[in-house]
């Protein structure tokens, strides 16, 4: 998806690690919200508390769920879902990684 209409978007950025992830708050009006961010290279990890659905728009990344030692290769158009309660290590080894962050019912 490259654009969403009637949305609401709150203008302060989410800032992480220093500014090398990045992201705004986009609300919806049947109340669901997603972000939309950029990842510059390095590794992070995030925690989760609902589960997430995270689709990677632009760049690629390598990810592992907690829980997990599988390392998945996430490439442009492709997504992963994480649980609630949860979290997630993500690398970005160059570039930068554009994602869509959707939050899913419980």
């Amino acid at each position: 998806m490259s654009s969403f209409s009637n949305v609401t978007v709150d203008a302060k950025a989410n800032v992480y690690f220093d500014g090398k992830v990045v992201s705004h708050s986009v609300h919806f009006a049947d109340g669901s919200k997603k972000t939309l961010g950029l990842i510059y290279p390095g590794d992070y990890h995030f925690g989760t508390a609902a589960p997430e659905r995270m689709e990677i728009i632009a760049g690629s990344c390598s990810v592992v769920l907690d829980g997990t030692t599988e390392t998945l290769n996430i490439e442009a158009g492709s997504h992963f879902d994480v649980p609630g309660n949860s979290g997630f290590s993500i690398q970005v080894a160059d570039g930068i990684c554009e994602y869509i962050c959707s939050f899913l019912p419980a």
